[in-house]
């Protein structure tokens, strides 16, 4: 049995595979600042809702684009629909502070058992 064609095919689609997971991350792409002592990875029982602000202040709420009046009624929507999961604001390292800022504190008003800052490992950018 020749199995130079079966692993031709294993090849082809690790292949794909390797070009198409990276891209089901969620939320949008963003330049995310570091951290030297980022925190433990949170229960995969609860996974956690993703908020991405980009450098331009463009609201991302998991993969889909929000505007600022409808965030918060989608973000109480999402609470209810799992309570103990937590938020994470991932917002590029470029994003006016400000905007920031107060989203924290508007996901942290709604009600989320933890909101966290999405940060980069330092040690891993060389500062």
């Amino acid at each position: 049995m020749n199995v130079t064609p079966l692993v031709d095919v294993v090849l082809v689609l690790l292949i794909i595979f390797m070009v198409v997971i990276p891209q089901m991350q969620a939320g949008a792409s963003v330049s995310i600042p570091g951290a030297a002592n980022p925190d433990q990875k949170s229960d995969p029982r609860y996974p956690p809702i993703t908020l991405s602000v980009t450098s331009e202040g463009g609201l991302f709420l998991e993969k889909q684009p929000v505007d600022r009046q409808a965030l918060v009624r989608l973000l109480r929507a999402g609470h209810t629909s799992s309570p103990s999961s937590k938020l994470i604001l991932k917002g590029d390292r470029d994003a006016p502070y400000g905007l920031l800022r107060a989203l924290f504190k508007e996901c942290q008003q709604v009600g989320f058992p933890g909101v966290s800052l999405q940060v980069g490992d330092l040690r891993k950018e060389g500062a």
